[in-house]
Order: C-alpha cells, then structure tokens, then sequence
C-alpha cells in the first residue's frame, strides 16, 4: 500500500538521519576531546572538558540503542500487529465503547512505560552517578514514579474520557471542539503547575532577605516585571544539575531557583541568569512559543480529523478498523504512534526559533544586568552539567534548543565591549 511505504520511508529517513548525525557529533567530539577551545582555556580545565566530552558520548551511545529499540516497538504494534491485538483483547475484555479505548490507550502507555523503565533506571543511576551528578536515592525514584502515574491518571484519564467522548458523538467537527478543551487544559496546568503540582515532587522556599533577594528585587523593579514570589527549590535532592525558570501565568508567576544554583554561583550571576530569563518573558517568547504551540494543535487535531476517516490509514498500518462502530481510540493510538515519524523533520525549524529567542534573551540579559556575569555564570554551569563546547555544527544546528558555547560566549563577548 502507499501508505505504509510512505511511512516505511519517512521511518528509515528519520532513523538514518539520527544516526548521522549522532555519529558526526561523536566523532568531533572525540577530535577536539584533549584539547580545551581557545576562547574557554583559562576557564575550563582539562579534566573538565574530558569529563563533558564522556558525559555527552555516553549518552549518545544509550540513545542510539534507545533509537533502535523505538523502531522495533513502532514496528510491533503497527506492521506487526501488535495494536490489533492489544485492541482485539481490550474488545472481548471490555465491548465496544470509550471504557474500552481508554483501557487500550491506558494500555499501551503501561507497555511503553515499563519498557522505558529499565533505560530511565541506567540514566539515573548508570550514567549520571558515574559522572557524579545523581543524588537521588532507590526510595525517591519509585516514590516519583509512582506519583507520576497516579497524577497522570488523575489529569489524563478525564481528559482522555472528553476527548474520546467528542471524537465519537460531536460529530464530524469534533476537532474543533477538542481543540477548544485541549488549549483550556493547557491554560488549566499552567495554573496548577507552582501551586499544586511541583510541591508534590520539590519543596519550594521563600527566598531568604539579604543581598541577594535585594539585587533581584531591584532588577524586577528595573524590568518592570511582577511575581508572586521569589522561591529556592530543592533541586539538589535529585541532582546536582542547576537551573532557574518561571512558573504559573498572570498575577501567579513565581520565580523558582535550584539551591544547587545558589550555591554555585554569585549574587551578580543570579541575577545575570535571571535577566536572561527575564528577556523570554520580556520579549515575548513565552507567549509565542505557546501560540505557536496552540496553532500547530489545531492543525495536527485536523490532520486527525481527517485521517481517521480513511480505511487505508488503519490497513496501511496493519490495523483492521470498524468502520461504522468504535475506532476513535484506535484512531488516536495508531496517530500518536506514526505522527512522531513525521514530525521529527520539523526539528531543525524549532531548534532554530529557540535558538534565536536565547540570543535575544542574552541581549536584553546585557542591557539590564551585565554581559560580563552572565558569561561567568555561563561557563560554571557548562562545567556543572559537563555540557561539551565543541558539539558538531551540523548536529548542533538540527537539534540545540542554545546556541553552541563558543557562538554563544562571543555573541555576549560583542555586548560587553560595547
């Protein structure tokens, strides 16, 4: 069919090319691995540029076995029916109706789940402690996981039930509808997220009077920018990877800092991070990317819409459809499954949009704070999470969300002097 040759094709294009360049980025690593760039020499030692390029390729190498296994369980359930299995036995479980898409939907997130296991295992407890940056204990692992399933069911199954229930009695528009409660659930989680959601895995923290609380009160003040409070979480139980971000949306955003960030750099570096933060809700990166995000949703749910009304998507993929009973759940296992396939091109698109907010992130970082201790805080924190400053430009352009260190470090470079 043509179909499943279309998809067979875009399937080895999108695993060739990971390949690729995986293997490009591999090999210039290992090329540039004992010797520190020019522009990072007095900066970096030695010993943390080896431990950068280990810590990249190792990870490398889990993901390409990570590829080939996706490709195989893909395959399973499509071509090999799999999927047409999974739904006969939910079928004769069940009867036809949504309890029993749910279930097989439920279903296949389990079996993904638990294959994932393993490899989220070897990430947190292989690689990361044995570059030194895990901190999470056995205990706290699973009591992640285990929450992370209970509040996946307690958002998901009723959102799947509405879905579900639109797909099969809305009509032939029921796109439009689930567009409409898809972008009010996304409104909806960033709301709950600061309040009810992240202190149920982190403990979060005022941030305590002092020098520090004053220098970015006065940069709030200087950016004309508002939130409900300042907060320290307690990232370092997991790792010692640092970070800052915002949270919430209106009057309830918070800014949130990694106590391993705290503690690893100055306050004037702080409040350099946080003035680059600043400049994605200043110039508008947030709301665009959510946009962005929302018009990309309508276009995919119509895509659905369309497609799950043809019998030669489901025969193409080894599904054999009921075409006047129950096939929404159907429809969107086997969507969700092959959308990935294709959607994988659109990577390099995104890569660069975002590449271009983080400059004009970092240039309103050095209008309103300093170039100079962003760049500081910069270089702590590629030696803290052991990123490598010589990625492959071609690897580099396809997938990072930042710009490269070196074309990042300049570009602040060209401010500071200014």
């Amino acid at each position: 069919m043509t179909f499943t040759l279309i998809f067979l094709l875009g399937l080895a294009l999108s695993v060739a090319t990971r390949y690729y360049l995986a293997s490009r980025h591999m090999r210039h690593i290992a090329l540039h691995r004992d010797q520190v760039p020019a522009e990072f020499a007095s900066k970096v030692t030695i010993t943390d540029h080896h431990k950068a390029a280990d810590y990249t390729m190792t990870k490398l190498r889990l993901g390409l076995f990570e590829i080939a296994l996706s490709v195989a369980i893909l395959i399973g359930f499509t071509l090999l029916g799999g999927l047409q299995q999974l739904h006969n036995f939910t079928l004769d479980l069940l009867g036809p109706g949504i309890p029993q898409q749910m279930a097989l939907l439920v279903s296949i997130s389990l079996i993904t789940g638990i294959i994932d296991l393993p490899f989220s295992w070897h990430r947190q407890f292989g690689i990361e402690e044995k570059f030194g940056f895990n901190r999470m204990t056995l205990a706290l692992f699973f009591a992640d996981m285990l929450k992370g399933i209970l509040l996946g069911l307690a958002i998901g199954l009723p959102l799947l039930w509405v879905v579900l229930t639109l797909m099969t009695e809305a009509g032939q528009y029921w796109w439009v509808w689930t567009w409409f409660v898809w972008v009010g659930f996304n409104a909806l989680l960033l709301w709950l997220f600061p309040t009810f959601i992240a202190p149920l895995f982190n403990k979060f923290k005022p941030l305590e009077d002092g020098p520090l609380k004053d220098r970015i009160e006065d940069l709030l003040k200087r950016c004309d920018f508002t939130s409900q409070g300042l907060f320290i979480m307690d990232g370092s139980k997991r790792s010692a990877h640092g970070n800052a971000y915002f949270t919430g949306m209106g009057k309830a955003k918070r800014i949130v800092f990694f106590d391993t960030l705290i503690e690893r750099l100055n306050p004037q570096e702080i409040e350099a991070v946080l003035a680059h933060e600043l400049g994605h809700f200043k110039r508008q990166h947030i709301r665009k990317r959510l946009i962005q995000s929302f018009a990309l949703s309508f276009l995919v749910l119509a895509l659905l819409g369309w497609i799950s009304t043809k019998a030669w998507f489901y025969l193409s993929l080894g599904i054999t459809p009921d075409m006047n009973g129950y096939n929404a759940g159907l429809a969107l296992a086997l969507f969700s499954l092959v959308l990935p396939v294709f959607g994988f091109f659109l990577t390099p698109i995104n890569s660069m949009g975002s590449r271009k907010h983080e400059y004009e992130a970092d240039a309103f970082a050095a209008e309103k704070s300093s170039a100079n201790d962003l760049i500081t805080a910069l270089v702590k924190l590629y030696q803290d999470n052991a990123a490598t400053l010589t990625p492959d430009p071609l690897y580099s352009k396809f997938y990072d969300s930042h710009p490269p260190a070196p074309l990042r470090i300049a570009h602040l470079q060209s401010m500071a002097v200014r």
